[in-house]
């Protein structure tokens, strides 16, 4: 398992473009279990919907857990993903 950290910096947060992006970017990883972590709520980052309902805002402590074959690619991809989107 790996995990990091992300304060979003993004002022519009996690909205439904880069909340799509993290989607489809979670689902390229078939054996791999990708979660985030806002508050006390937990939701895997291939489902849109529920990523968008965590609500997640600018200034908002993100954790991300991988999980899986391909955990290492994943959580490198995903470490790129949230600098550059969020």
């Amino acid at each position: 398992m790996r995990q990091f950290t992300h304060i979003v910096q993004s002022p519009n947060g996690l909205h439904a473009r880069p909340a799509g992006l993290l989607a489809k970017q979670a689902k390229t990883y078939a054996d791999t279990v990708i979660t985030l972590t806002r508050g006390e709520k937990t939701v895997r980052a291939s489902q849109l919907l529920r990523v968008l309902n965590l609500g997640i805002q600018q200034g908002d402590v993100v954790t991300v857990t991988i999980e899986g074959a391909e955990e290492e690619t994943a959580w490198n991809d995903m470490r790129a993903f949230f600098a550059l989107n969020l």
